[in-house]
């Protein structure tokens, strides 16, 4: 695999949620890395280390999650002084059971080394998300 950007792994990792494949693939993980949700609701993991646990817990939540992503939304990629970091902000969009359609907002703090994701720190609206699961 050839080195990616973050940018471009980034819109990897929107493909493959569009795709309904999870937003993460082992190929663009670093064997090391570590996705970090600070507010992840209590009984959720906040910090997953190592590849193979990513892959397993976006494996386990995309069977889990009864949705289907739509689209990405007002999506501004901020650039950093540190070219292997970039700060996302976007809204997805998605439908869930019944037909309704919610979207929730994110912020994303991705690092990238040698075309792979080393670090994802991951900000979301756990308020909509709740109000959009509970229906």
């Amino acid at each position: 695999m050839p080195d990616q950007t973050p940018r471009e792994l980034f819109a990897r990792f929107q493909h493959n949620v569009l795709a309904g494949e999870g937003g993460f693939d082992e190929e663009m993980l670093a064997e090391d890395v570590e996705i970090e949700m600070p507010f992840a609701p209590a009984g959720h993991a906040r910090r997953i280390e190592g590849r193979a646990a990513v892959a397993a817990l976006v494996r386990q939540g995309r069977e889990a999650l009864p949705i289907a992503f739509e689209e990405f939304r007002d999506v501004v990629i901020h650039e950093t002084a540190d070219p292997e970091v970039i700060v996302a902000e976007y809204a997805i969009v998605a439908s869930a059971p019944g037909g309704r359609r919610a979207s929730a907002a994110f912020a994303v703090v991705l690092r990238a080394r040698d075309g792979r994701i080393v670090h994802w720190r991951e900000y979301q609206d756990r308020a909509a998300i709740t109000e959009a699961l509970a229906g």
